[in-house]
């Protein structure tokens, strides 16, 4: 499946394109919010393996709802390395379907799905996760881009 194409700003407020990064593996992960704990250990274990995936020609895109401020916040408090973009009005988390009904204490409310994509060097999707637990994720991500790797070679 081709990946919905987007432009949007990172925390530096320059706009990061998807049709920019062609050639690319690209791991695109859609989070609720900046300095939650979830949020955290996620961004916190995809910037330890951010080596790891530079060396296999891979982009780490955070993407949640928080402005480029918020992601500076975030990224200058926690020491992250990767990139996050800002999506306000929440078109490319539904563009992805990474958006919809959560439940709460058992309250139903609209927010962010986190789900991760591997977007392959021509643009489609070639794996997904969706309502990601994050304990181990990073890891299963590592796992499935070798696998792709080794099957495009």
């Amino acid at each position: 499946m081709k990946a919905p194409e987007f432009c949007l700003p990172n925390q530096d407020e320059t706009e990061i394109c998807l049709r920019d990064l062609a050639g690319k593996w690209v791991i695109l992960y859609f989070y609720p919010k900046d300095n939650t704990p979830g949020c955290t250990t996620e961004a916190c274990d995809f910037t330890e393996n951010l080596d790891w995936f530079e060396d296999e020609d891979a982009v780490i895109l955070g993407v949640s709802p928080d402005s480029p401020k918020k992601h500076r916040n975030f990224i200058e408090k926690k020491d992250l390395k990767i990139t996050l973009l800002s999506d306000e009005n929440k078109d490319v988390i539904k563009a992805y379907g990474a958006w919809g009904i959560k439940k709460m204490y058992g309250k139903e409310y609209e927010g962010v799905i986190r789900s991760t994509f591997i977007i392959n060097p021509e643009g489609e999707i070639v794996a997904e996760w969706k309502k990601v637990k994050v304990k181990g994720h990073v890891e299963a991500v590592k796992e499935k881009l070798k696998e792709l790797k080794s099957a495009n070679n």
